[in-house]
C-alpha cells in the first residue's frame, strides 16, 4: 500500500468528529495536522491523537507533512481555505458547497487545474448502499426508461434545534443550498447531469425564534427564501420537480421518487448513506424492498475522501469538484431563476460519477 496519505484538517466544529472517526486508524491515511480559528479545538483533538500536530492554519496549510487538506470550515470561507491549499501544491477535499458562490467556485477549479492538484468535495452519503442501489436499479431498466422523478425535503426550520441557527437565513444559507447537494448529487449520480433549469421561491415570514441553547426565544431574522421549489431538465430528457422548504412542518412524500414506463422507485433519504430501496412495478400490488446491491455498506462521513485518495490519478475521485462545482451551479441557476422570471441553461456539465460496486464494511474500512 504505501506510505499512509497525509491528511491535515481545517476547522474542528461537529461535523470533524465523524470525518476524525472514520479516519483515525485508517490504513491508508494518517491525519498529520489540525487547525481552527479557536485554538483551543484543535489543541484539544491533536491531545486526543498521537502524532497530530496544532497548528495555525497558515502553518497546517504550508506544511510538508500535509498531502491533502480536508477543509470542514464554515461554507464562506471553503474557497479562502481551498486556495491557500492550492496556491502551496496540496490537494484539498472540502465539506460541501465547493464555495459560497459560482465565481469562488470557478476560481477554485481554475486554480486547481493550473496547479495540478485535485479537488474533491461532499457530499459522500451518495456513495451509500442507498442512493447506488437505487442507481443500480434505473441502470439495470427495472424501472424501463425514467420518465420523471421528484424531490422533496421539508422541514419546519433548524432553529428549532439549532442554538445558533442565523446563517441558516442570512445570504449563503436557505433551504437549497443547505440541503440541495444531498438531492441533487443524487440526481446526477441517478438521472445524470442538468442541462436547464426553472425556479420559484418565496419568504412568507421575516423573523424566526430560535427554538433552544442559551438564546431561546431570541428573534433572528429571514434575509434569504425560505422555499425553493423548481424544474430540473436533466441532458437525457428526464424532469425532476424539486421542493426544499423551511416553511413545512412534515410530509409523506419520499425524498426522492424516480417514474419509469414499467415501475416506480422511491429513494431513501441522501442525506444518510443507507436506507431502504422500494420498487412498484406496472405489475405489482404492493411496494417490495430491493436489497442493497450497490454502494459503500454502513458508508460513513469521510468515505468520499478516503475514495478521492484511492483514485489517485487513475480515475476521477466520485465526489469530485467537477461534480460539486455542477451541484452549485444547478442550485444558484434555481434561484436566479426564481429571481428574474426565466428559464437558465446551465453552463456545466459531468458525467454521473463511476458506480460503486457492493462493498462490505470492513473491506472499505480497511483499504480505500
Amino acid at each position: 500500500m504505501g506510505d499512509p496519505h497525509r491528511v491535515g484538517i481545517v476547522g474542528l466544529g461537529v461535523i470533524s468528529r465523524a470525518y476524525l472517526d472514520t479516519l483515525s486508524g485508517h490504513p491508508a491515511v494518517r491525519v498529520t495536522a489540525v487547525a481552527d480559528l479557536d485554538a483551543s479545538r484543535s489543541a484539544a483533538v491533536a491531545a486526543e491523537l498521537p502524532g497530530v500536530q496544532a497548528l495555525s492554519v497558515e502553518e497546517l496549510l504550508s506544511s510538508p507533512d500535509v498531502d491533502t487538506v480536508l477543509n470542514l470550515t464554515v461554507p464562506a470561507a471553503h474557497a479562502e481555505i481551498a486556495l491557500g491549499a492550492i496556491a502551496r501544491g496540496k490537494n484539498v477535499y472540502g465539506e460541501k458547497p465547493l464555495a459560497a458562490t459560482l465565481v469562488d467556485a470557478h476560481a477554485v477549479m481554475e486554480a486547481a487545474a493550473k496547479a495540478g492538484v485535485g479537488v474533491g468535495c461532499a457530499p459522500d452519503t451518495v456513495l451509500g448502499t442507498g442512493i447506488q442501489t437505487a442507481r443500480a436499479a434505473v441502470e439495470a431498466g427495472t424501472i424501463g426508461r425514467p420518465q420523471f422523478a421528484s424531490a422533496v425535503m421539508i422541514t419546519a426550520g433548524h432553529e428549532r434545534w439549532h442554538p445558533h441557527p442565523d446563517f441558516y437565513y442570512t445570504a449563503g444559507g436557505g433551504p437549497l443550498l443547505d440541503m440541495g447537494p444531498y438531492y441533487l448529487a443524487s440526481l446526477v449520480h441517478l438521472l445524470g447531469p442538468v442541462h436547464a433549469v426553472t425556479g420559484a421561491s418565496s419568504r412568507l415570514r421575516t423573523e424566526r425564534v430560535i427554538g433552544s441553547g442559551p438564546r431561546a426565544g431570541e428573534r433572528i431574522p429571514v434575509e434569504v427564501d425560505s422555499h425553493v421549489s423548481g424544474v430540473l431538465e436533466h441532458v437525457g430528457g428526464t424532469l425532476t420537480t424539486i421542493t426544499t422548504s423551511f416553511d413545512g412542518v412534515a410530509t409523506t412524500a419520499a425524498p426522492i421518487e424516480i417514474h419509469g414506463e414499467r415501475g416506480t422507485l422511491s429513494v431513501p433519504d441522501p442525506n444518510g448513506f443507507d436506507g431502504e430501496v422500494r420498487l412498484y412495478g406496472l405489475r405489482d400490488t404492493q411496494w417490495r424492498t430491493l436489497p442493497p446491491s450497490a454502494g459503500y455498506v454502513a458508508g460513513a462521513r469521510g468515505v468520499g475522501l478516503l475514495d478521492f485518495i484511492a483514485a489517485d490519478g487513475r480515475r476521477p475521485p466520485r465526489a469530485s469538484g467537477d461534480l460539486a462545482l455542477h451541484v452549485l451551479e444547478t442550485m444558484t441557476a434555481l434561484l436566479a431563476s426564481s429571481a428574474e422570471g426565466r428559464r437558465i441553461e446551465l453552463t456545466t456539465s459531468t458525467p454521473p460519477p463511476t458506480a460503486v460496486a457492493l462493498t462490505a464494511a470492513e473491506e472499505w474500512a480497511s483499504a480505500a
